[in-house]
């Protein structure tokens, strides 16, 4: 019988030699010149591979594991098992373009100093050179490419254009000896991508739908189990997130009328968020807005003695063009593997340029001074960055954690965040009202995710729910209805996520303080949420 350690150093070994994008969210940098082969021979090895490691993990006798890695054992099987339905099942690099992007893969050597520029810029040149040949294998793979997925990619692989125009030049001025050699790929791949370009135009000026973005019942379900990594059915994920819905519903009316005077119902819950709606930043002003709010919750975890801190880099700044379209904010760590010293980038996109004033009066008043400081606990602290860092200090006996990072935990972290620190009273009641508010954002999330790809719920159902219900600005409904249909089964995180990861705080043993729990679930990298319940002695 093959000994578990060394089997899943070689698994992991393989997934990163086999997949750039998964070496680069590691911090490996071994296969930093590589972009993706996502041509059908590369596919077809690749799921090879994957088979070969799934009967392996299967022969092993994980009774006779110690804990921790029992648990790497069912992390690094179900990765396994995860990434070979994606390949044969979804097949999502034959109809989605944005799978095709290398922008974060250039950003990754362009943004972060883990190397001196002359080897970054070593590694960029061959990424660079790759690029053509790469769009390409997109061009002949991409079959039936939904609308919305078509402009979507046109707006990114623009802004990765841009990346390559604006940040290449600014490396290669610290060693302008490989001028001769970086600038003539760097030439060669914007013209590939202008090409790419022009062929996602020609496919939106067609007129053709393309395919349904919707997965449908069976093939979103299959992927939900996939996502979550847990026993929890849709039809309860659906059941729980409605209840959830009602249960908030009415702890937001209640506070409203607390706040604003009047009956606790809907007309008074909307008097209360205009209240503070109108305080808001602008493009100018959201990043510096952003950072203002993070010294403001790193103080305040501090005097709460919430969880232990770190003294690891946060560069707040506007989303890169490349990535935008999909998300508002995001958080991008280092790797686990990686040794350099590095920030974590959270990153916050203004409304676009081109958006008409009322547009951008609406992303606004959505995204006030309150929602940007539940935003930033979110992200940052004590949320996404201040949690994956303590995730990078984990250290197992294999880099299975490196690898099987747990979406559902990540998310439900960065939730439970929200309600505890607005819970000890972070940013006062005004923070309080935007939490809830997000609270019921997170349930629709989860139900408009099941609806959209299940049950056909149409545009105009999706929008009233979320304006009605959700008391969400129109922008942001619309926004989130195109995020609904761009993906699937990651709107399910937050709320499944939050539940798993809130009971768990809530089985806090006693004498133990907050902190010291807190710390205790941030220990062991970032695992699903039910064998972080096993570790912890839940």
């Amino acid at each position: 019988m093959p000994e578990f350690v060394p089997l899943a150093e070689r698994i992991a070994d393989a997934l990163l030699e086999s997949d750039p994008v998964t070496a680069l969210y590691a911090g490996d940098h071994r296969f930093d010149d590589r972009l993706p082969d996502l041509s059908a021979t590369a596919v077809e090895g690749r799921i090879a591979m994957l088979r070969d490691a799934a009967d392996a993990l299967s022969g092993i006798d994980a009774d006779g594991l110690d804990a921790e890695d029992q648990a790497d054992h069912a992390i690094l099987s179900a990765q396994v098992e995860r990434r070979l339905f994606e390949l044969t099942d979804v097949r999502e690099h034959e109809w989605n373009p944005l799978e095709h992007n290398p922008g974060p893969l250039l950003h990754g050597l362009l943004s972060r100093p883990f190397a001196p520029p002359a080897q970054r810029l070593e590694s960029l040149r061959g990424r660079l050179a790759a690029l053509p040949d790469a769009l390409a294998t997109a061009r002949a793979v991409l079959r039936d490419v939904p609308r919305v997925h078509a402009e979507t990619a046109a707006g990114q692989f623009a802004g990765t254009a841009g990346l390559i125009r604006d940040e290449v030049p600014v490396l290669l001025a610290q060693e302008p000896g490989l001028r001769a050699t970086v600038e003539p790929v760097a030439q060669a791949s914007l013209a590939a991508l202008a090409e790419f370009g022009g062929w996602l135009r020609q496919r939106l000026e067609s007129g053709e739908p393309g395919r349904d973005p919707r997965l449908g019942r069976h093939l979103w379900e299959a992927r939900l189990w996939h996502t979550l990594d847990t026993e929890l059915p849709a039809s309860e994920v659906l059941s729980r997130a409605r209840a959830n819905l009602d249960r908030v519903g009415a702890e937001l009316r209640t506070l409203a009328a607390e706040l604003v005077g009047g009956p606790a119902d809907d007309d008074t819950v909307r008097r209360a968020l205009d209240t503070i709606a109108g305080q808001h930043p602008d493009n100018t002003t959201i990043v510096g807005l952003a950072k203002g709010t993070m010294d403001e919750a790193t103080e305040f975890v501090r005097a709460h003695d919430v969880v232990s801190l770190v003294d690891d880099p946060c560069v707040i700044e506007e989303m890169p063009e490349f990535a935008r379209g999909v998300a508002v904010a995001y958080c991008d760590p280092p790797g686990p593997l990686e040794t350099a010293d590095v920030p974590t980038f959270y990153c916050i996109a203004p409304a676009p340029s081109d958006w008409p004033a009322e547009r951008v009066r609406s992303f606004y008043r959505e995204y006030n001074n309150e929602m940007i400081r539940n935003l930033t606990v979110h992200e940052a602290m004590p949320g996404h960055f201040l949690q994956l860092a303590h995730a990078r200090r984990f250290r197992g006996s294999s880099p299975v954690r490196a690898l099987g990072s747990s979406g559902p935990f990540v998310e439900g972290w960065a939730v439970y965040a929200e309600e505890m620190m607005a819970g000890l009273g972070f940013g006062g009641p005004a923070v309080r009202l935007q939490q809830l508010k997000m609270q019921l954002r997170m349930s629709l999330n989860a139900i408009i995710d099941q609806l959209v790809h299940c049950d056909e719920l149409p545009e105009a159902e999706a929008m009233a729910l979320m304006t009605g219900r959700g008391f969400q600005e129109e922008g942001e409904a619309a926004g989130k209805w195109r995020r609904a249909l761009l993906t699937s089964t990651q709107l399910s995180t937050y709320f499944v996520g939050y539940t798993e990861v809130a009971a768990i705080a809530a089985a806090r043993p006693f004498g133990a303080t907050p902190r010291a729990w807190h710390d205790a679930m941030l220990a062991h990298g970032s695992p699903p949420p039910r064998h972080l319940r096993t570790l912890l002695g839940v």
